[in-house]
């Protein structure tokens, strides 16, 4: 590949004296600012892509990555192009970005918000990086969106399902293309009832922190409604491998349905925990045990094997939809790393292609004017049907995935269904909705 890839190991600082301590940072030196943060000046503009590469979340970040890495590919005119051909916008000609060849830099969020904001803050500040995409955390997603709007650049957040992120802590200078806990959990109960009925007791293990919270809040409001009755909600942190503890009381509980709202390698653990205590096996109530997973993705039915067979949650994007956007990413995807993309890798592909699309039609890398581009903008082509950026809160809208494990999987990769595609306006919501009340999205910051 001919595109450049910058880490920070071995780069030098240039512009400040030995021993000049009150040298500015690099983005914030005068010849560097054009009215807004790290205003590319060369040939070159450089983006940060700050994704999980250890930790629990580490699987998804991996492929957040690879992704990243084939967008730039595809903005400089390499590959294929990808989903650039399948857009509805035409702003993107494989020339870069306003004809600036795309550069980047890596952080490793560790799936922690101190770390993520340390290393988005040394991509922006010594690496001049313009937009922070990436992330496979809702806390993190929160921090670094909190410390892009205080820095003056965009954040295309990653992977955040929390209701947060573009609820009560939502930025002007932030976009979410992810989906949410409450469309989660609004696709999925039409679904619970037809395949489980309405009068169910449901035991909650969820995930310590804010995308646990809200996940779960969404998830029993929607079940609740139906019928169901929540019989316990425990929380469990999010450094656990083992949930052995936790599983144990669910069998004296009265419950017969188990709610996992957990994420990455803590559902993949908790779910082997609960198979291992034979609760799919069960009969309880009269009614077979159940195991429900509000959020899936490729990377975690692969690590759980044959637990997830016939175990329903609900993903963003998958891989084996039939658009012709998400054809056009798969085929280039797999082409070039041997497997199909994960959810995950597929939102970070596409919002650093919103992002490069947005300065284009704006003409400028100005934050301010990449959000007024970002701002209710419709398009299509990219998966999932056609999409809303809503301009109240920088949630995107589209279609919900309701998916199964598969009783007979052919490969690791092929271990989810497709059971129902939800559409866009059975998951919409009023800016002022209670679940996403409280902040203010406020102004768009140009850093300047």
């Amino acid at each position: 590949m001919s595109f450049t890839k910058l880490t920070r190991r071995g780069l030098i600082q240039t512009g400040a004296v030995a021993g000049a301590g009150l040298a500015l940072p690099t983005y914030l030196r005068a010849e560097n600012h054009a009215g807004f943060t790290n205003a590319p000046t060369g040939s070159t503009v450089t983006l940060g892509f700050n994704v999980p590469q250890t930790g629990p979340y580490a699987e998804e970040g991996l492929d957040e990555l690879r992704a990243q890495e084939l967008a730039v590919e595809h903005l400089n005119g390499e590959g294929d192009g990808g989903m650039m051909n399948t857009f509805s916008s035409k702003a993107l000609k494989g020339n870069g970005i306003l004809g600036k060849k795309v550069e980047y830099v890596t952080g490793d969020t560790q799936t922690k918000s101190d770390a993520a904001r340390a290393s988005a803050k040394a991509m922006i500040e010594k690496d001049g990086a313009v937009m922070i995409n990436g992330g496979s955390s809702s806390g993190v997603a929160v921090a670094v969106q909190g410390l892009c709007q205080e820095a003056g650049v965009i954040f295309m957040a990653g992977l955040t399902h929390s209701n947060d992120t573009t609820g009560k802590d939502k930025k002007a200078n932030g976009f979410r293309h992810f989906f949410n806990g409450y469309m989660s959990a609004a696709a999925l109960a039409p679904v619970l009832k037809n395949a489980y009925g309405e009068d169910r007791r449901a035991y909650h293990l969820t995930a310590d922190y804010t995308w646990g919270w809200t996940q779960q809040e969404s998830i029993a409001a929607a079940t609740e409604a139906m019928g169901w009755e929540t019989v316990n909600n425990v929380l469990t942190p999010l450094a656990s491998t083992d949930f052995s503890s936790y599983i144990a009381p669910v069998l004296n509980s009265g419950a017969d349905v188990l709610v996992l709202n957990h994420y990455g390698g803590n559902m993949v653990n908790s779910l082997t925990n609960a198979v291992q205590f034979g609760l799919l096996d069960k009969e309880v109530n009269g009614k077979k045990f159940e195991i429900v997973v509000p959020l899936y993705s490729e990377l975690m039915a692969a690590g759980a094997g044959a637990n997830v067979q016939g175990v329903i949650g609900s993903m963003n994007w998958n891989w084996q939809l039939q658009d012709e956007g998400s054809k056009a990413f798969v085929k280039s995807f797999g082409e070039k790393y041997g497997r199909p993309p994960s959810n995950s890798a597929h939102t970070c592909y596409v919002q650093t292609l919103l992002y490069a699309d947005a300065v284009e039609r704006a003409g400028t890398f100005n934050p301010c004017g990449v959000v007024e581009a970002l701002e209710d903008f419709e398009f299509d082509g990219l998966g999932n049907g056609p999409v809303l950026y809503r301009g109240d809160d920088h949630q995107c809208f589209k279609d919900v995935l309701v998916m199964k494990g598969k009783e007979n999987p052919t490969n690791e990769y092929d271990t989810l269904e497709i059971v129902e595609v939800t559409p866009r306006a059975q998951v919409e919501y009023a800016p002022d909705h209670p679940m996403f009340a409280g902040g203010e999205l406020g102004k768009c910051n140009p850093g300047a």
